[in-house]
């Protein structure tokens, strides 16, 4: 069996935060970001309530934080899915977890960032090439 198809298997979320990586890399070299791992990351359990020990309780960080401000928000933030977190009349599949992502989302948009979530790489690079379509690079 092709390993490749193994890894698209077991992991599409972080097969498509590469992609997005590997995007910005190429298009947007000056853009600083993050790219969110610890979803993808098996940990033992004392290494999970080690983790959980200094995070903030309710808050759910965002898959992708791009730390470069435009004419109107601070910074980007993705929630990157594999597939639609919303039924079909809009409204998000009831998931104790979805409904803590998509509140971090409300928080942060209300905190001057853009936030929202994304499920396929077009959407995702369409999203980031329109909040960075004005901007420029910031050398230090």
């Amino acid at each position: 069996m092709d390993i490749s198809k193994i890894s698209k298997m077991n992991h599409p979320e972080y097969d498509l935060q590469c992609q997005v990586v590997k995007y910005l890399e190429l298009q947007y070299p000056y853009v600083l970001f993050y790219s969110d791992t610890i979803a993808s990351v098996k940990l033992t359990k004392p290494q999970a309530v080690r983790n959980a020990k200094i995070q903030k309780k309710g808050f759910k960080m965002p898959d992708l934080i791009i730390l470069h401000p435009n004419k109107f928000y601070f910074g980007l933030m993705i929630e990157l899915k594999v597939s639609s977190p919303y039924k079909k009349d809009g409204t998000l599949f009831k998931n104790e977890h979805l409904e803590g992502q998509e509140q971090t989302l409300r928080d942060l948009n209300h905190r001057g960032y853009y936030s929202c979530f994304a499920w396929t790489f077009e959407q995702v690079k369409s999203i980031i090439d329109s909040y960075l379509k004005d901007v420029k690079s910031l050398e230090c």
